[in-house]
């Protein structure tokens, strides 16, 4: 299932000298780069002038609360921290994936970094290789203006600011953006690396093996093999899902039950439960006034819903509609603190590929216009998210 897109177009560094397609290929994401970077920096302009009105720290604010300080903990000290809360709730650092606090263990010895900064550094570097990936898509896909175009969207979201904390949303998006990337054009050693590196980051993972198996499926049944599967397609699929495996399977030897990792979401009061909990949750604000809230969470999941079945109407290719089909059912159909869910949402980057080729077909001061408002009203509500409950 090859996009029309796609047709006659060479992957980006296929031309056998990887250091110069390097090159050619940061060259031409450098315009993309460049304004993700701009909506980010926006974002922490906004929030060190609110934060000097408030007399709040934005370096604590963006690495020092919420999951920032469990993979700092981790980072220094090594799992087995476990809070017992007074409700019953028995929070363990187990449920935290292990990359993020490895980078920042890593960093923090090498050089005078703290883990917290560590964090800060890997989230900086990682959000503009996450821009570059998305931006690879979309080129691949529909073209630079459309690459552009959706890694801008990408720094605009309305939580957009958690790409710039101490947390692993930016260093998943990385991951998972370069792994659908390769999965689309065939390469599956790096595929299955990047998916088996994303399994290591976030549960979300799995996401990222559905997008390579996926895409070794279509291998398959275009090609309508009858011999044995390719050596490096075989590889790739059977590597892709050995870090999420690998980390459950530790945490349940540790915890000494199979089902120790689940236990320990458990524990958070995370889980799937097809979306049940999170119904119930908008419905009880549907029925309790002022109901505004309900009808804006309501509105919100019909948004994301409507924006899928774009993605299905511009026929994106199965790999992606895998990956992202499976972020959005991930991110929906667990329960847990709901208010989380937007940050959770953050990696499914495919869900904005509609709405970057329509604004790409506007006059780029037009489209510019909109993405400037949207940015800034998106490092705006970044500062106030902040200030406030945040992202837990």
């Amino acid at each position: 299932m090859t996009h029309p897109a796609q047709a006659g177009r060479a992957p980006l560094g296929d031309d056998g000298r990887p250091g110069r397609a390097a090159g050619r290929a940061l060259r031409r994401a450098a315009p993309a780069l460049l304004a993700y970077a701009g909506t980010r920096l926006l974002g922490l302009v906004v929030l060190a002038i609110w934060g000097a009105f408030a007399d709040k720290n934005p370096h604590e604010l963006l690495s020092a609360r919420w999951d920032s300080l469990w993979y700092a903990h981790i980072a220094e000290e090594g799992y087995g921290h476990t809070l017992f809360l007074p409700d019953g709730a028995v929070h363990a650092d187990l449920a935290f994936f292990p990359l993020l606090p490895a980078l920042e263990r890593v960093i923090s010895a090498m050089t005078p970094l703290t883990a917290a900064d560590a964090g800060l550094l890997v989230s900086s570097v990682t959000s503009l290789c996450a821009a570059w990936g998305i931006f690879a898509i979309g080129d691949l896909l529909y073209g630079r203006r459309v690459g552009l175009t959706l890694a801008a969207l990408w720094g605009v979201l309305p939580v957009g600011i958690v790409q710039s904390m101490a947390y692993s949303e930016s260093l998943f998006t990385a991951l998972a953006a370069w792994g659908v990337y390769a999965a689309l054009t065939r390469r599956w050693l790096w595929a299955g690396l990047c998916a088996a590196l994303a399994g290591l980051t976030r549960p979300v993972g799995a996401a990222v093996v559905a997008a390579v198996w996926a895409a070794a499926a279509v291998e398959l049944l275009r090609e309508r093999r009858s011999a044995p599967l390719p050596p490096r397609l075989l590889a790739g699929v059977v590597l892709a899902p050995l870090g999420w495996l690998g980390y459950v399977a530790w945490v349940a030897f540790r915890t000494g039950s199979a089902t120790g990792y689940f236990d320990v979401q458990g524990g958070w009061g995370n889980g799937f439960d097809g979306g049940l909990a999170f119904a119930g949750f908008i419905g009880g604000l549907l029925t309790s006034p002022p109901f505004v809230a309900g009808l804006g969470l309501l509105l919100g999941v019909g948004a994301l819903i409507w924006l899928f079945t774009g993605c299905v109407r511009q026929r994106q290719p199965l790999p992606l509609l895998a990956y992202g089909g499976a972020v959005l059912v991930l991110a929906l159909a667990a329960k847990g603190y709901f208010g989380s869910k937007p940050r959770l949402l953050i990696p499914a980057f495919p869900l904005l590929l509609p709405v970057a080729v329509v604004l790409a077909r506007l006059r780029p001061v037009r489209s510019g216009l909109v993405l400037g408002s949207v940015g800034l009203a998106s490092a705006v509500y970044g500062a106030f998210w902040l200030h406030g409950s945040g992202p837990p």
